[in-house]
């Protein structure tokens, strides 16, 4: 074995001593350093401009006319649904302009997108647009399972049994993520009363049923890493023809339910376009916690104060897991949304800095310490280069 420095573990290196000159002056600097960062930091949340309604109660809480929520804690003004069409109508007021851009979120919770089989289920190849045998992560939802039925949009909308030995078409696209899409359809913002001078020179004044709208666009919501990774399948399918396709690729099952166009199946003019449906690409980035919100759209004008209204389809149920659901609007900060964590993490551990730098200076103070002789922590040095131990004669080596 040859005779290096690092087989033999003598590499230099450096061990910091603990002294009074350098952990008092370090505390003091953390101190004095994070304590203006932290108010920085708070202070650029608190300018974020942040309105959230929680709406998950409407289909059996809100009556056929607008009245307000009998509970508290919505945020909401007046509210209605619509059973037939189970439209959601929610007015809310804005207190005060916000700032472009302002962005549009839907945020769900008790949702566990980060359970290890949910995060797997996909595939990716089949969301780049190749048709072609699916990975085992699909599983279970794959392929239909023998004695599941779907509709054929084949002119007669015949319905088709999976049985056991016959083949059957894949579901596009498979897993778990894709089949448990959010699938609320959220509107645009309509202006219900205001004092705002609109560009247009319309003030929406109650009453004067002016239809100014605040739109939201969905186009750019997504990471261009995200989008990277979705194709067009219509090019895999070239070479099959278009009476073939309600029995090769089908929606999933909570699709039919949810999507009123793929009820009946897929057939060549009705195929999601998965490179282009950036609400699909972000929902498919799952999240790490339970309660998390998902981006919906963005308006880079100002969102002017007043009483907005805003409809939402309700097709997504969170009952079936205790979860809830609600809509944040809100501005940005060049730290990003509304999160006053940061800063008053930054704040506390810069006051704990101080209160540890001046007790620590007070005890050194008032009973100071004698420091010894830090040449006695190298037991390892040549025998010329040690000191005399208590005064005595020079230490031996040991043999």
């Amino acid at each position: 074995m040859s005779n290096t420095a690092f087989k033999q573990q003598r590499l230099k290196a450096w061990q910091p001593l603990l002294t009074p000159k350098t952990v008092l002056p370090t505390f003091f600097l953390i101190g004095v350093v994070f304590i203006p960062l932290g108010i920085g930091l708070f202070l650029a949340s608190e300018k974020v401009v942040e309105v959230a309604f929680d709406y998950t109660k409407c289909s059996t809480s809100a009556g056929t006319s607008f009245a307000a929520p009998t509970e508290s804690g919505t945020n909401i003004d007046k509210w209605r649904y619509n059973p037939t069409t189970k439209v959601c109508s929610v007015r809310f007021n804005v207190p005060s302009d916000v700032p472009g851009p302002v962005f549009m979120y839907y945020r769900l919770t008790n949702f566990f997108q980060n359970n290890r089989k949910y995060v797997k289920s996909f595939d990716s190849k089949q969301l780049l647009g190749y048709v072609e045998s699916l990975t085992a992560d699909c599983d279970p939802l794959g392929f239909p399972k023998d004695g599941a039925e779907w509709v054929v949009a084949n002119g007669v909308n015949t319905t088709v049994r999976a049985e056991s030995g016959k083949p059957r078409p894949q579901y596009y696209p498979c897993g778990l993520i894709a089949n448990s899409l959010f699938s609320d359809d959220i509107s645009n913002l309509t202006c219900i009363n205001s004092n705002y001078a609109f560009p247009s020179g319309q003030i929406c004044a109650a009453g004067s049923n002016l239809n100014v709208q605040y739109q939201f666009d969905s186009s750019s919501i997504a990471w261009p890493s995200d989008s990277d990774k979705y194709g067009n399948i219509k090019d895999s399918l070239k070479n099959i023809p278009d009476s073939q396709i309600p029995t090769t690729l089908i929606p999933p099952p909570y699709w039919r339910k949810a999507f009123p166009k793929w009820a009946n199946g897929y057939n060549a003019s009705n195929l999601p376009d998965l490179k282009s449906w950036t609400a699909l690409q972000v929902w498919m980035r799952t999240a790490g916690l339970p309660t998390f919100r998902k981006l919906w759209g963005r308006n880079d004008n100002v969102l002017p104060h007043g009483t907005w209204q805003l409809d939402i389809v309700q097709n997504f149920d969170v009952s079936h897991f205790s979860g809830t659901k609600s809509i944040v609007i809100s501005s940005v900060s060049v730290l990003g949304g509304k999160n006053g964590f940061l800063g008053i993490a930054y704040i506390c551990v810069g006051t704990v800095c101080c209160a540890l730098g001046i007790a620590f200076l007070a005890r050194h103070l008032i009973k100071p310490r004698k420091l010894g002789d830090h040449n006695y922590l190298s037991w390892n040095q040549p025998h010329h280069q040690q000191r005399p131990a208590f005064g005595g004669p020079e230490s031996q080596p040991l043999h």
